[in-house]
């Protein structure tokens, strides 16, 4: 359990939902000072018996428990895209402050519900991008913004990781009412937000989906070109149908570039140089920095780094990609955030 430090007392939080990603979340917690889990609920009841007998807390008879429980001061919330909006409304009315996980919703619609839901409410509503907060990430954007890198131009970003054999056709994650578009919205949104935090923001989208090796409804291949708003390109390649786990981002500026993949790391080259330099920039764990982040908001202090707002927009460029696949047209964000059907 964690314990105050002299200026700053710890959140209480109940965890919603017993997925996987509840566990990773809950291992960043416990490696906190600033967050207690006092709390979880799902309705497996072996799969609550199990986690609270892991993370030390008490299994609610059921989510009204929670939101009834004056002791818990927010939710951590990785229940499926579909209810992210019902869950997190019940608790911003609760007045529950809420950790997110990424994407906001399945809809442009039910992601603004949500976040006018908590903004309405006074609570502070998180959502967890972490990649952003790579060190490399931080690196490379710390150079744009000292203007090392001149003009931004071009980037490009893959995100790969090996399903086969490994998919639960069962699981909402693996199914096209589920997640829609697929593998670009459960992994490829992480670099399309990273893209977003280095390059800018995102005008227009083009996208292509495929489903090449894995069963089911889904695109396991999927790629976009962004078109951002300062004229730069970028694209994002997203597969669960490659052979190993890979990443890959090189970000081009008309005066330095900068190239980081998965097994040589992080590299730069200046304009007039001939060969690029190694960076070895700060490890950072993402996953506590991002949740403590978000417990100081709770406590008062500053705001979470990607909030409900943004993650409408991260969202509508994914349903815009989605959008041009289907229609084989380029696709303008601003169309998916007039459309109330998105």
């Amino acid at each position: 359990m964690a314990t105050a430090t002299p200026d700053f007392k710890p959140i209480n939080v109940a965890c919603l939902g017993m997925g996987w990603w509840s566990d990773v979340l809950a291992d960043a917690i416990k490696k906190s000072r600033k967050i207690n889990i006092v709390s979880c609920y799902t309705r497996s009841q072996d799969k609550r018996e199990a986690f609270a007998k892991k993370y030390h807390c008490a299994a609610a008879p059921s989510y009204e428990a929670i939101l009834a429980d004056k002791n818990i001061d927010a939710i951590i919330n990785t229940t499926p895209n579909s209810v992210h909006a019902e869950t997190t409304i019940a608790a911003a009315r609760a007045g529950k402050h809420v950790f997110l996980d990424k994407p906001i919703a399945n809809t442009v619609a039910d992601g603004r519900a949500l976040t006018e839901a908590c903004r309405k409410a006074g609570v502070v509503l998180g959502m967890g991008y972490q990649r952003r907060r790579e060190g490399h990430f931080r690196w490379i954007k710390q150079q744009i913004d000292a203007g090392v890198f001149g003009k931004l131009v071009n980037a490009e970003a893959n995100i790969s990781r090996d399903r086969l054999g490994k998919i639960d056709l069962s699981s909402w994650r693996y199914q096209a009412a589920g997640m829609p578009g697929g593998v670009m919205l459960q992994i490829g949104i992480h670099y399309v937000d990273v893209l977003t935090y280095l390059i800018g923001p995102i005008k227009a989208v083009q996208g292509r989906f495929a489903q090449l090796v894995l069963p089911g409804d889904n695109p396991d291949v999927a790629s976009l070109i962004l078109e951002h708003e300062n004229g730069a390109l970028s694209t994002v390649n997203a597969s669960y149908a490659s052979a190993s786990e890979y990443y890959l981002m090189n970000v081009y500026g008309k005066d330095a570039s900068a190239y980081y993949e998965l097994f040589t790391g992080l590299r730069w080259l200046k304009r007039g140089e001939d060969r690029p330099t190694l960076v070895t920039p700060s490890k950072v764990d993402t996953f506590v920095d991002e949740l403590e982040e978000w417990a100081a908001a709770v406590r008062g202090h500053g705001a979470p780094e990607v909030d409900g707002e943004q993650a409408v927009v991260s969202l509508a460029v994914m349903r815009a990609g989605i959008r041009s696949a289907q229609e084989g047209r380029r696709v303008e964000i601003a169309e998916i955030l007039n459309d109330p059907a998105a």
